[in-house]
């Protein structure tokens, strides 16, 4: 049980920790508290964060306490790690607003029903001001120049503000307040959850053992999945952009994916390396990857519709047979009857610059009814039924 629980783990505070928590609560005849905090700054939930939430309902199948906890005043400051700037800090509303749909998005991965949900808020807004700075004379301004992010950006002279410092300090304060046994996070967490370990042990409690989960690369292969980064499976995405997206990602991620991102057994994870070193087109495990994380987050009918979809889109070359989304020539902005490709595009495919639709044309990426287009000033009639392809993957067509 406990391999199985330190499986996927990148780091354990202190390395014997678990064993030792997992002793004391069963000489205590009691569950572990597991904390895992988010700031709901965002409300869209991605695969990265389904790394942490699957170990979460490791724990909670076991019958350990699943302790959720919203940083519903931390968000308010906005969390700095990792990060090279302030990150700008958001409204009470905004917050709550995004922390309702953090926690219906949390229930697709552990039981929410059988979790504790806790707002840091009930207790940061109450704390008066000479009890924060008891808690803040318990940590030296040397510990937290310790910390990576903050280290570099003193050292490059970049502007650091006095609420950042204090971040660390409010989320360790959590800890105390919900007597944690087990505090869960990315790796990019493991300061502030130590912080919350030293923080416990200075109010003479038992301190938590942190465990960290690795980061998921985004779809970029570079950095870790980030909505600010455009690089993300969202939780909710639907079954044919969740195919699309896995499909797009490079081989190199592929082994990462079948062991971050499905619920393949060990037996199956190793029978699909073993093909993939064997020489199997990685388009063939990419598509077993897409498939397993689809079942995981809608079922298997919208998975297998997903990949057919997929082949006929992307693998069949027949134009005519695509799938085309449908757009009134109505809703278009132009002036008479005629429009520039380059201003078509642009309009239809609006998550990309004006410049890289310009570079797509030119470079022959773009069908106008299956026919390349090369020069991006030229007029387009605006006719019902135009078809039109930009890219590999977005089909549009014209309706009057």
């Amino acid at each position: 049980m406990i391999q199985a629980l330190k499986n996927n783990v990148d780091i354990i505070l202190p390395e014997n920790g678990l064993e030792i928590k997992l002793k004391q609560a069963k000489e205590e005849n009691r569950p572990l508290q597991i904390k895992l905090g988010f700031d709901p700054t965002a409300p869209d939930l991605h695969l990265g964060h389904a790394v942490v939430l699957k170990k979460l309902k490791e724990f909670q199948d076991l019958g350990h306490r699943v302790i959720i906890l919203v940083g519903s005043f931390t968000a308010r400051i906005g969390d700095p790690s990792g990060k090279n700037k302030s990150r700008p800090p958001l409204d009470k509303d905004m917050v709550m607003r995004n922390a309702q749909t953090y926690i219906e998005q949390v229930g697709k991965i552990i039981d929410v029903e059988k979790c504790t949900l806790v707002y840091n808020s009930d207790w940061l807004d109450a704390l008066p001001f000479s009890e924060v700075l008891q808690i803040m004379s318990k940590v030296t301004v040397a510990q937290l120049m310790h910390r990576n992010d903050f280290n570099k950006r003193f050292t490059e002279n970049t502007p650091i503000a006095m609420h950042e410092l204090v971040y660390p300090i409010l989320q360790a304060y959590d800890s105390v307040q919900i007597n944690s046994d087990i505090e869960m996070g990315g790796t990019d967490q493991l300061f502030n959850c130590a912080m919350g370990r030293q923080l416990q042990e200075n109010f003479q409690m038992s301190p938590q053992i942190v465990m960290c989960m690795p980061l998921l690369r985004g779809l970029d292969g570079k950095e870790k999945m980030s909505k600010s980064l455009n690089n993300i499976i969202g939780l909710t995405d639907e079954p044919n952009d969740m195919f699309g997206k896995v499909m797009s990602i490079g081989d190199e991620l592929i082994d990462e994916y079948i062991r971050l991102t499905t619920n393949f057994s060990l037996e199956e994870e190793t029978v699909i390396r073993k093909r993939l070193a064997e020489g199997e087109n990685p388009m063939n495990i990419k598509k077993l990857i897409a498939k397993n994380i689809i079942t995981q987050y809608h079922n298997t009918v919208a998975a297998e519709e997903a990949e057919a979809f997929f082949v006929n889109q992307f693998q069949n070359k027949k134009f005519e047979e695509k799938h085309f989304e449908p757009i009134a020539i109505e809703s278009l902005t132009v002036t008479g009857n005629t429009i520039s490709l380059l201003d078509l595009a642009v309009q239809l495919k609006t998550d990309v610059t004006k410049s890289a639709i310009r570079r797509l044309i030119q470079s022959g990426a773009v069908h106008l009814n299956d026919e390349k287009i090369i020069d991006p000033l030229m007029q387009i009639d605006l006719i019902d039924s135009t078809k039109i392809k930009i890219g590999k993957r977005a089909f549009f067509e014209l309706h009057a």
